[in-house]
């Protein structure tokens, strides 16, 4: 029994699930102009105009080159007004991006796809434009001729002998939900461009004699119905596949393209990913970085990324190795991914070149064993030959010089020590002098050693002396030995050399990283970030940078407060599109390359968090291709960064909700006793007095009383809950005045006054106390909390003390109670702490902590400890501060 397959389900179930994030492409698909592209499109929009539920449509770019019949297609529909910007002294009309994104119509319609843009428009290219309008969720039809795919540009010159110079990525037609192929035979395209319907007579005249030859038409027009083909086969074998067809299925094939930084790579790309569709293959294209690859000029860099950038945008998956050999390198690539085809480029060298030193081609081939390898020529395109920077010497002619230096110092110690040795043992010190070049002046001068030490050697050393003649021929052997050693000997030095500076830039590298990763790790906000990101990034690109992060609203971008570095208002908009994009954005890239600074976003796998801007100190020279790499690095460990400063902030602000929850329990669990006894007591006293009129006086004062009291003690409990409010919310606001602490004492002790009716409390203070500056109000709480605690505990006499010393005044309150159990002295004044006693007082564990909040807010301390002979001491302290100071602070 057939099943189908449940990865074909996946894709089929994706691609048919409605998403509002994204609007659907269509892509009316032909050959040439004339054919009937922008006719068809207009047709297809009028049509769903008048469906029973019409379809809001607009037209955002329509390009009818003065055709009747398509000019009457336009009439009734919503056309948008163009754009339109000085270049250059001429003024120039184009597709107004940003009415489009306002208008949000259901369907826009943009003509000629493959258009180049005006510069100081948003994107370089329309395709771009077209992309943001379905990231807007709006359907787009547009029209595409097959000459603009990237990947038939090579052939599509060799058959018109025209370059095109606007393409689009081949991934843009095979992401489009619909394609209609609009077809015209060619004999009927050029009736209808001699006939003036296509372009105005001058124009067809040179399109005729030129691009629109019958045989360019043809061979164009294949093209079309090929890739049209290849997309109804595609569909086909998916429908096949989902639901359990049986069909002969190829097996997977799998191709590696070895690029190099010759413009030849581009063309390789471009014939492997039409391979790549014909075959339905996953594509890799690889770069092998040796030692000799380290030295590319600044262009052959710059080839390399166009190279790879072209390669990522036409689907394929690039990758980067770092190897000594590249053929070794490339065959381990090959067969741990399972690739089944390698696409070569064939070698531009003489043949006496590759004689010396090889051919790449022909060692894949050696090596391939049962992976077919295809070599794509170079010949058909001028532009892919490979490219070459401009000659020049190994290195300055100076070091020849000292390599001829090293020999005379080599020849003057064998004319030395010529005497005491043989001859063929003074070969050890032009030996050395050919080391010496090798480590210190490079591969030429070296093998110049190697020459001129020979010559050296003959000429002073061997029979006759004096001249180049050998008498004995077995110094031949010596002087070829002599050679082929230096040489070898020269290539091994240089080569470790190569491979040591090569292994110094790697360290360079990461001792970069691991120094910005080492600041970051230690950044305690995002200030820190910036400071450690300005400091590593001037010291690696000499480069100004700043980082923006989101508003709290997520709505505006707010530049990290530093050295006041002031962003323009069109730079922030560039800022802005890079973050709600997710792309990189201004400088150097395809997206508003106008801008000074180029913006990258910081991505995590929470998102984008915001973005890293950098500016060039020197206007004409750009960041180099391992310079961006690096740079996107950076950016990479800053966001990662960031995102853990913004968790850590987000834990600490869930502990303290899941404190303040915890608090706001315990303190509900605490009180609610405390408030319900003297509510209780509250409303059975009022209720006797209303119910029972038959009381007595006495009864009557009693029962008032009682209530009185179970109110004030209520008032406190209220009180106590206030305080402990403000004080967990660093709320607490004092008010500083110079007071005298025995009217505080005495304020206190009137408040608990019935509380203390009939216990003794003892009072001592010296008549010299000074003045001390506090809160009035909140001292008489901590005294009444303190003094209340003590008659809780303790029916023996209370005492209370103060006295000044040095600085700050203390204050006393001791009994003669049970004490304080030692264990608990830590946590007596912590917030709804209560010692756990058989005989359990009434309290909710809020009094000794809001005294220590208070206390502590003056610049004082609290501290309890338990008295010899029982009982416990309270003390506090404040500190006698400048009374004048005290005065202006109240």
């Amino acid at each position: 029994m057939n099943r189908p397959d449940p990865d074909a389900l996946l894709a089929r179930v994706q691609s048919e699930t409605p998403t509002r994030a994204r609007g659907k492409l269509k892509i009316f698909l032909g050959y040439a102009a004339g054919v009937g592209k922008t006719y068809a499109m207009l047709q297809a929009a009028r049509q769903l105009t008048r469906q029973a539920q019409a379809v809001d449509v607009v037209v955002a770019y329509a390009e009818t080159h003065g055709r009747q019949e398509t000019d009457a297609l336009l009439e009734g529909l919503e056309i948008l007004p163009r754009k339109t910007i000085e270049y250059r002294g001429v003024t120039l009309s184009d597709m107004d991006l940003d009415a489009v994104l306002a208008r949000k119509p259901q369907l826009a319609l943009v003509d000629e796809l493959a258009h180049t843009n005006a510069e100081g428009m948003r994107h370089p290219k329309r395709v771009q434009d077209v992309l943001e309008i379905l990231d807007a969720g709006i359907d787009v039809y547009t029209t595409l001729n097959i000459q603009h795919l990237e990947s038939l540009n090579d052939v599509v010159a060799q058959i018109t002998g025209v370059y095109v110079r606007e393409t689009l990525p081949d991934s843009i037609l095979d992401a489009a939900d619909d394609i209609e192929l609009i077809d015209l035979p060619p004999d009927e395209l050029l009736t209808r461009l001699r006939d003036g319907k296509v372009y105005v007579p001058e124009q067809a005249q040179r399109a005729l004699n030129k691009f629109f030859r019958q045989g360019n038409l043809t061979a164009l027009r294949e093209m079309a119905l090929r890739r049209a083909a290849m997309r109804v086969d595609d569909q086909m074998r998916d429908y096949m596949r989902t639901r359990a067809i049986p069909g002969p299925w190829a097996a997977g094939e799998r191709l590696l393209v070895a690029v190099s930084a010759s413009a030849l790579s581009e063309k390789l790309v471009r014939r492997a990913r039409h391979l790549a569709d014909e075959l339905n293959a996953q594509w890799f294209v690889v770069f092998v970085e040796t030692r000799e690859q380290l030295r590319l000029s600044q262009a052959q860099q710059d080839q390399l990324a166009r190279t790879l950038a072209l390669a990522q945008e036409l689907g394929a998956q690039t990758q980067t190795l770092a190897a000594d050999e590249i053929v070794p390198a490339l065959m381990d690539f090959a067969r741990a991914h399972n690739i089944t085809k390698i696409i070569a480029g064939k070698p531009l060298r003489p043949r006496w070149q590759e004689f010396l030193r090889g051919s790449l081609v022909h060692q894949l081939i050696r090596a391939s064993g049962e992976i077919d390898v295809y070599v794509i020529s170079a010949q058909a395109e001028p532009a892919a030959q490979p490219l070459r920077a401009s000659w020049r010497p190994h290195a300055p002619f100076i070091r020849y010089l000292y390599a001829a230096l090293l020999i005379a110092a080599a020849t003057i110690l064998g004319v030395l020590t010529d005497p005491f040795i043989s001859a063929t043992n003074l070969v050890m010190f032009f030996l050395l002098a050919v080391v010496v070049a090798a480590l210190f002046l490079g591969r030429g001068p070296s093998v110049f050693a190697s020459i001129l030490g020979v010559l050296a050697f003959d000429f002073l050393f061997v029979l006759p002396l004096l001249t180049f003649a050998v008498n004995d021929a077995e110094y031949l052997l010596t002087f070829i030995a002599l050679f082929m050693v230096g040489l070898v000997v020269s290539h091994l030095t240089v080569r470790v050399r190569e491979q040591a500076d090569a292994a110094r830039q790697r360290e360079q590298d990461n001792a970069t990283l691991y120094a910005l990763s080492r600041d970051l790790a230690v950044a305690a906000d995002d200030k820190d970030i910036l400071r450690a990101l300005k400091t590593n990034a001037a010291l690696v690109f000499d480069r100004r940078v700043m980082i923006l992060l989101p508003e709290k609203t997520g709505q505006d971008l707010t530049p990290i407060a530093d050295d006041n570095s002031e962003l323009a208002e069109n730079e922030y908009a560039v800022a802005l599109w890079a973050y709600e994009h997710g792309q990189t954005a201004g400088r150097d890239t395809d997206t508003l390359p106008a801008a000074k600074m180029r913006f990258v976003p910081l991505k995590t796998a929470r998102g984008i968090l915001g973005v890293i801007g950098v500016t060039r100190n020197d206007e004409s020279k750009p960041l180099s291709p391992s310079q961006r790499r690096m740079f996107d690095t950076f950016a990479s460990l800053v966001a990662t960064a960031i995102e853990r400063i913004q968790l850590a902030d987000a834990a600490r602000q869930a502990q303290v909700r899941q404190a303040t929850e915890e608090l706001q329990n315990a303190l509900l669990n605490s009180i609610s006793h405390d408030l319900r006894t003297p509510l209780v007591s509250i409303t059975g006293a009022l209720t006797s007095l209303q119910e029972d009129a038959a009381l007595d006086d006495a009864t009557r004062h009693a029962l008032i009383e009682n209530a009185r009291g179970e109110t004030e003690r209520l008032n406190r409990l209220v009180g106590n809950l206030l305080d402990m409010t403000r004080v967990e919310a660093g709320a607490l606001h004092l008010r500083l005045e110079p007071s005298d602490m025995q009217d505080a004492i005495g304020s206190a002790l009137e408040q608990l006054e019935r509380r203390a009716q009939g216990r003794e409390i003892r009072v001592q203070l010296p008549e010299d106390l000074p003045l001390v500056p506090m809160d009035f109000t909140l001292i008489v709480q901590v005294l009444v909390n303190l003094i209340d605690n003590a008659l809780k505990y303790s029916q023996a006499p209370i005492e209370i003390r103060a006295h000044a010393q040095s600085a700050q005044i203390q204050v006393q309150v001791m009994d003669r109670g049970i004490g304080i159990p030692v264990e608990a002295l830590p946590h007596i004044f912590d917030r709804l702490y209560r010692v756990q006693r058989p005989e359990m007082v009434s309290g909710t564990g809020m009094g000794l902590a809001i005294c220590k909040g208070i206390v502590e807010a003056h610049g004082g301390t609290i501290t309890a400890e338990n008295r010899l002979g029982g009982g416990t001491l309270m003390t506090f302290t404040l500190p006698l501060k400048n009374i004048s100071d005290a005065e202006k602070r109240g």
